[in-house]
């Protein structure tokens, strides 16, 4: 009987001691990966142009590509990926509690139930941008770690916590207890973003956004400090949640 390929062992046995793996996928999200020093790599798929553009960084990374056809690309991936010819299955990152994390951090963000990936990895990109020290969403009704989020991500995913936790309300409690003033954003509410922020002074600071349509959960509202809007002029007035977030964020790094 032949032997199984390496990363086939290396497959079955991390699903045997964990979660499922992820696909990520694109020239810059592999690429981040791959350098990524923490993170669990299994099998990479490459095209012959991908594997010529990143060949110095598979060199370094110590694995062995597949090469693929890119009419008939081996990865199991959605038919609407744009994979640009590389592919890497990893296993999730952990990158511990939030606690840890945000004990000496002065800038969090906090989303609940922000469902589209794109939208969640746009996030990590301002928020890698604009020094945050972590994203923290919900396990349930948040986009949980998958290709499509890191491509959006444009490697922020490698760089910058995302926390998913299965309280988001008792997280948001805690990180109170350990000084944290917190900010929800709500186009309703009466007080503007920016002298909102700057009444807080030096506390640490975590902006808590929202999924577009439903909003804030009531209890997610009730635990915050404050409520605060981001002016606008005209009659239309609302911001998709991740340009809401990159607005937010921008305001908050100029405390």
């Amino acid at each position: 009987m032949a032997e199984k390929p390496a990363w086939v062992v290396d497959r079955e046995r991390a699903r045997k001691a964990g979660p499922a793996t992820v696909w990520l996928f694109g020239i810059h999200a592999v690429r981040d990966a791959l350098t990524n020093p923490v993170r669990r790599r299994l099998r990479l798929v490459l095209t012959k142009n991908a594997a010529d553009r990143l060949h110095g960084v598979v060199e370094a990374s110590g694995m062995t590509p597949e090469i693929s056809d890119a009419r008939r690309f081996a990865a199991p991936l959605d038919p609407g990926s744009v994979h640009q010819g590389a592919a890497l299955e990893v296993m999730p990152l952990d990158w511990g509690t939030p606690e840890t994390v945000a004990a000496d951090a002065r800038l969090l963000v906090l989303l609940d139930r922000v469902s589209d990936p794109h939208n969640v990895g746009a996030v990590l990109r301002s928020a890698e941008v604009f020094g945050a020290a972590a994203v923290i969403a919900p396990e349930r009704h948040s986009a949980p770690e998958t290709g499509a989020l890191a491509k959006s991500a444009s490697g922020a995913l490698e760089r910058l916590p995302y926390i998913r936790v299965r309280n988001l309300a008792d997280t948001m409690e805690r990180l109170k207890e350990m000084g944290h003033v917190l900010i929800s954003l709500d186009g309703g509410a009466d007080a503007d973003l920016a002298p909102t922020i700057a009444g807080i002074g030096d506390a640490p600071l975590g902006l808590v956004l929202g999924s577009e349509g439903r909003g804030l959960r009531e209890r997610t509202k009730e635990i915050c400090d404050h409520s605060a809007r981001i002016p606008c002029s005209g009659a239309f007035g609302s911001l998709n949640v991740s340009n809401a977030a990159a607005v937010a964020l921008y305001a908050a790094s100029r405390r």
